[in-house]
């Protein structure tokens, strides 16, 4: 994965509270939760939330659809996926081997 992408990726979740908006969206499964049910969950006002959602949106973590009046948000799983397999990929990459 890129390196901007991915900083990028890292910073979005950077704030509390959009850290917490994502965890409720990963919690919630494929259904996803629609907006109504995330402010009510997270006790934050709709412009703040539309904000944080906004930013999660625009490094493809979350997705939203439109199902009739209601905006549904949903956790991109995929890419929370390559996030984390990224960072895991590079887990000892440096390290010095032991094998004799």
């Amino acid at each position: 994965m890129d390196v901007d992408l991915a900083a990028s990726r890292l910073a979005a979740l950077g704030n509390a509270t959009r850290l917490r908006l994502y965890r409720l969206l990963v919690r919630a499964g494929d259904a996803g939760l629609s907006m109504g049910q995330i402010q009510d969950r997270l006790g934050i006002p709709g412009s703040t939330l539309s904000h944080h959602c906004r930013a999660l949106v625009q490094v493809d973590l979350i997705q939203q659809e439109r199902a009739g009046t209601s905006l549904i948000c949903r956790t991109n799983y995929a890419v929370m996926q390559g996030l984390i397999n990224d960072l895991a990929d590079e887990c000892c990459a440096d390290a010095p081997s032991t094998s004799p």
